[in-house]
């Protein structure tokens, strides 16, 4: 079983979650309100009552063939709106 965590504007959540189910994602959760510091620089909570510095960490579970198509959906969306992802095996607890 393979983890994928993406990290994505609070505001390119639909459109990230509309991409995984079209790839067939068995299913995703969503934490909003991501702080922390990156290679981008520290979002602070302060950035959170404008809404500029909000994030969000969706995480999905899924199996190895199902990789490449989310992938393919979500990657341009990353791109052009900013976001990073990470994909690490993940064992059912």
């Amino acid at each position: 079983m393979q983890r994928i965590d993406l990290f994505v504007s609070e505001r390119e959540v639909d459109r990230v979650c509309k991409a995984l189910r079209q790839a067939g994602a068995p299913g995703w959760s969503v934490m909003r309100h991501v702080t922390g510091s990156g290679e981008g620089g520290e979002i602070s909570e302060a950035m959170d009552f404008s809404g500029l510095g909000a994030n969000a960490h969706i995480v999905v579970f899924c199996e190895v063939t199902q990789l490449e198509p989310m992938r393919q959906l979500v990657q341009p969306i990353l791109r052009r709106f900013g976001g990073v992802g990470f994909v690490s095996s993940a064992e059912r607890f």
